[in-house]
């Protein structure tokens, strides 16, 4: 096993939280045994963070791979391996929270996660199946949902309680009512989308800030090239002598982020680590700043609609579009 040694972040939950994960959504998700197989060479690579959710189909292969990870002895005991999963929006609502939870953790085979964020902040018609919302959009109790995440946490069943794809206005309505705040928020972050404001806001809240899409999603049907096409990432990775992927996550991390980055390829798994021992110089980060056009990756306009709680992407994204 390869001896890398993750740095960690605490949270204001007191938690511990390793600041790259390995994601481990798939669409659409290669069979069971595949994955589980996956996520072991992502262990015995070094991984100890892994980033799931209900929606992604798979928590089962997930779990598999850490008790086999444990069996094996790759890790000495549970606590070693943080493991995040995410509340899908049809159960996004006060009474459906704490089931959610609980079908979770049967599907991970765990007796807690170690992060549990609500996916959106979206609400969607139970039952709804698919990703055509039209008229399945409903009112998205904010105040009530996070009291139903707060008894999960209360109850040890999510160490710590988070949000992901919360807007600065969103964050703050959250803030008035929360007796816990939010450990997490993760949002969509890399260099060609850079989060500043939200950034900014989540230092001055003591909420960890986490990136998905840390390369744009290349493959993903919704991703896009402007981080592995960069022409100014490109220019930074050859003098200093890097791959692209490795200088755009260290921007990442170098941002304070938790990157949550995905490769089930094992070579690419590894390089995706070595991010560590080596930095970026204030001329590349000037560079990244000022000459990289800044655009939103995934706007979810899914979401939106006439009839709807969010009538444009400027209300769900607060203003950020």
């Amino acid at each position: 096993m390869d001896d890398v040694v993750i740095p960690e972040v605490v949270l204001s939950s007191g938690e511990r939280m390793p600041l790259i994960g390995m994601g481990c959504a798939a669409s659409p998700p290669p069979p069971l045994d595949v994955l589980t197989s996956i996520f072991l060479e992502a262990i015995e690579a070094g991984y100890r963070h892994f980033d799931t959710a209900a929606l992604y189909g798979t928590e089962e292969a997930l779990g598999r791979a850490v008790a086999e990870a444990l069996d094996r002895r790759l890790v000495k005991s549970r606590n070693q391996i943080f493991i995040t999963t995410k509340l899908w929006c049809t159960d996004a609502h006060p009474g459906l929270v704490l089931p959610a939870l609980k079908n979770s953790l049967q599907r991970l085979g765990l007796e807690y996660v170690d992060l549990y964020l609500i996916h959106w902040p979206v609400r969607l018609k139970e039952g709804t199946e698919g990703f055509d919302f039209k008229g399945k959009v409903l009112p998205f109790d904010i105040k009530g949902t996070w009291e139903a995440m707060e008894e999960c946490s209360k109850l040890g069943l999510a160490k710590s309680i988070g949000v992901s794809n919360f807007g600065t206005k969103k964050l703050s309505d959250l803030l008035l009512h929360a007796t816990i705040p939010p450990a997490v928020n993760q949002v969509e972050m890399n260099v060609a989308w850079q989060q500043e404001k939200l950034i900014r806001y989540c230092k001055e809240k003591g909420i960890q800030v986490s990136a998905w899409s840390p390369l744009g999603a290349n493959g993903a049907a919704w991703g896009t090239l402007a981080v592995m096409e960069s022409p100014v990432v490109k220019e930074i990775a050859i003098a200093r002598g890097k791959t692209v992927a490795q200088v755009a996550l260290r921007w990442i991390y170098e941002q304070g982020a938790c990157v949550i980055v995905k490769s089930f390829n094992k070579e690419r798994m590894k390089q995706n680590l070595q991010i560590l021992e080596w930095g970026l110089s204030q001329e590349d980060l000037d560079k990244i700043k000022l000459q990289i056009p800044q655009k939103r990756g995934c706007p979810n306009d899914m979401f939106i609609s006439e009839d709807g709680p969010y009538k444009s992407l400027d209300e769900l994204w607060d203003g950020d579009a």
